[in-house]
């Protein structure tokens, strides 16, 4: 079984926000994949949803703990690298802009919470991350970020507008394409594409 993890907040005063990013893209990609409803599962804390990708097992998880403890989902069901070899986080990314991505493996989290929840769960930082851009950019195409942790916490917090919503559903449909390519062809391939595709 592959897991594919969507981090966000759960509660519907968090449900459009930036940190929330995660989620929203794996909510996207369930529909496109025909995947059925959300079910809840109270062991593994996680809204979960099942099928069957390029004869792959597929569990999509939406952890329904705070962020900073999302690693609770993994908890006992991914255990060491080889596993986590088929763990898949998708992510909010302030360094990057809006309507792009990039795949990681094995690095750091960042200093994202709920990332950095995740590989104390798992024990490992050897797993793969689509790291989804939420920055917006100056007029000539330089990163305009917020700086400062407040000014930071209420941006993350903040919801998206019409034209940034946009923009993340088609960098919703190149994640679900990337996400193929790593069932079909493993993981380089899928960092490759990712890392050359990236944007919508």
């Amino acid at each position: 079984m592959h897991h594919i993890v969507g981090l966000g907040n759960p509660g519907e005063e968090y449900a459009h926000t930036r940190h929330n990013t995660g989620v929203i893209v794996l909510e996207k990609i369930r529909k496109q994949w025909e995947f059925p409803e959300w079910k809840e599962d109270k062991k593994k804390k996680s809204l979960i949803s099942t099928g069957t990708i390029d004869k792959t097992a597929v569990s999509l998880l939406f952890p329904q703990t705070r962020m900073n403890k999302s690693g609770a989902a993994l908890s006992g069901v991914v255990l060491g690298e080889k596993q986590a070899g088929k763990l898949i986080v998708i992510h909010d990314d302030i360094d990057l802009p809006i309507g792009t991505l990039k795949a990681s493996f094995n690095r750091g989290s960042g200093g994202h919470r709920g990332v950095e929840s995740i590989m104390r769960a798992v024990k490992t930082e050897a797993f793969m991350r689509l790291r989804v851009g939420i920055s917006p950019t100056t007029p000539g195409g330089k990163l305009k970020k917020p700086t400062g942790e407040k000014a930071v916490n209420n941006f993350i917090l903040g919801k998206f507008s019409d034209k940034e919503q946009k923009a993340l559903s088609s960098i919703s449909r190149t994640a679900s394409a990337i996400l193929l390519t790593f069932f079909e062809k493993g993981k380089d391939s899928a960092i490759q594409e990712a890392n050359q595709k990236g944007r919508s």
